[in-house]
């Protein structure tokens, strides 16, 4: 049987943290900083975890991972 192939978009935009869950960044982080608050504009500096559900999708994707 062939080696599964890694989704490479989603390799370069997920990483697996130590406990096995999957870390992601924020969306609405590149450009148009005015239009949004100072408060909003600090809460997407951070990462956010994958949801369960779509931990289950994206599982798929990164075999490997």
């Amino acid at each position: 049987m062939p080696k599964m192939k890694s989704h490479k978009g989603s390799q370069k935009r997920l990483s697996k943290t130590g406990t096995g869950k999957l870390k992601r960044g924020h969306a609405y982080t590149s450009h148009m900083f005015a239009n949004k608050s100072q408060k909003q504009k600090r809460k997407l500096r951070k990462s956010a975890i994958v949801s369960k559900s779509d931990f289950r999708r994206i599982k798929t994707m990164l075999p490997y991972k």
